[in-house]
């Protein structure tokens, strides 16, 4: 590669560092290209993706369909704000809210926004249907979470990165363990005002820590012993990447385009985003039956993007493909293969401990310590090898590819990610 086609991607890098706000530490490469499992950097190199824009592309990079939606929708009519009805909002409201199997939706643009307005809902919801006296309700988290970074999410946030010198922070969440169900009993029990439990299904930012083994619906079953709002944040986990249409389906099995059986838990409050717009457009969504979102009425909560018939149209695009082309059952079944070879690397490695995770939403543990550069250093080293990751709380990489990904593909990536492994073996 020549000096020239070098300085194409320090020039791009040079351009952020001094006219953008440094609030990201990405990995040194600049993209310029995608398409299904591959993206190309500006020196025309290409490489699989195993991030997804933290799964956020799920359907794959510039899904012809999804785009094509975009596209159409966008020489038509791209925005009204809410003041006024558009053609599409109804419709994408319809499809989305019996596709996941609830009475309404409240649209909104990003992830954080759909927690913030699921967690106004429930408050709401708590001292008007529950009685809880006004300014008294609690929403219980799990420590390690990550439900995004504006002031009230990192007011109950264990991150200190996001947290530090930006309080006085938001009062009303009690933080108990994650996968801890004597912790909730104990806290629902103990707390009169408790309104919610809010919680991901699988922590992904956190490593992608997979709870035991019927956490979720244990911990739905005293939600609603106590008469507290079960809601559950799939923004990262949902629309297919854990095997299953949502992660709170839990074991039940996929046929054919779909998510089939009861789900596992039926979460008060389902919230969505990533790849509800298969990276396309900014879309998320929450949503709840007619007893919880009726508390929310006009002027109680908006958003100008919000609902827009660009993001009503890509949305349903975006549902569609993961339906036409059974993305939860390939993701289930390349999950399986993947994690079962990488346990076989694992078994004879001193580098890498152990695979976690469900369907293609996966991390590996480095041997060494959250302050070490290990994981960095390996993941420099998948990129020069043609695979982008990125590392997660130091000695964790997380691995998440599109979910349009082959057996042929996703076995060539697990050669990729072990022959790396290998040049850091003792």
């Amino acid at each position: 590669m020549s000096v020239t086609q070098k300085s194409l991607s320090q020039q791009a890098i040079d351009l952020e560092n001094k006219y953008g706000a440094h609030n990201y530490h990405p990995l040194p490469v600049v993209l310029s290209k995608g398409e299904g499992v591959y993206v190309w950097d500006v020196e025309g190199k290409k490489y699989y993706d195993f991030l997804s824009a933290y799964s956020a592309v799920n359907q794959g990079h510039c899904h012809p369909a999804i785009v094509n939606a975009m596209y159409e929708q966008a020489k038509t009519l791209s925005l009204t704000s809410r003041a006024f009805h558009n053609d599409m909002l109804g419709k994408y409201e319809k499809y989305a809210s019996e596709y996941f199997g609830f009475d309404k939706l409240l649209p909104m643009n990003t992830g954080a926004e759909a927690v913030e307005t699921a967690l106004k809902i429930c408050r709401r919801w708590a001292y008007e249907k529950k009685g809880i006296a006004e300014n008294e309700a609690e929403i219980i988290v799990c420590e390690n979470n990550f439900h995004g970074r504006t002031t009230t999410i990192i007011s109950f946030s264990n991150d200190e990165v996001a947290r530090a010198n930006f309080g006085p922070y938001t009062q009303g969440f009690l933080k108990i363990e994650y996968d801890n169900l004597e912790a909730l009993e104990h806290t629902l029990k103990s707390n009169e005002n408790v309104a919610g439990f809010l919680v991901e299904p699988i922590q992904g930012e956190a490593g992608v820590y997979v709870p035991s083994e019927g956490y979720l619906k244990e911990a739905k079953a005293l939600c609603e012993k106590h008469n507290v709002l079960f809601i559950a944040d799939e923004v990262q986990t949902g629309i297919a990447r854990t095997g299953r249409l949502l992660a709170t389906c839990g074991n039940c099995t996929c046929e054919n385009k779909n998510c089939s059986g009861v789900p596992e838990v039926k979460p008060d409050i389902l919230i969505l985003g990533k790849a509800l717009s298969g990276g396309a457009y900014p879309v998320s969504a929450v949503l709840a039956n007619d007893p919880v979102m009726n508390v929310i009425t006009p002027g109680s909560h908006g958003s100008t993007f919000g609902g827009n018939p660009i993001a009503a149209a890509v949305a349903m695009a975006a549902l569609d493909v993961v339906k036409d082309e059974q993305l939860a059952e390939n993701a289930y079944t390349l999950g399986e293969l993947f994690r079962a070879k990488m346990n076989e690397y694992i078994a004879n490695s001193t580098i890498c401990e152990l695979v976690r995770g469900k369907g293609l939403l996966n991390a590996i543990l480095i041997n060494d310590s959250e302050e070490s550069d290990t994981a960095w250093n390996i993941c420099l080293k998948l990129r020069d090898n043609g695979l982008l990751a990125k590392p997660t709380h130091g000695n964790i990489i997380r691995f998440a590819p599109p979910l349009v990904m082959t057996e042929n593909e996703l076995l060539e990536c697990v050669s990729i990610i072990c022959n790396t492994l290998k040049e850091f073996e003792v």
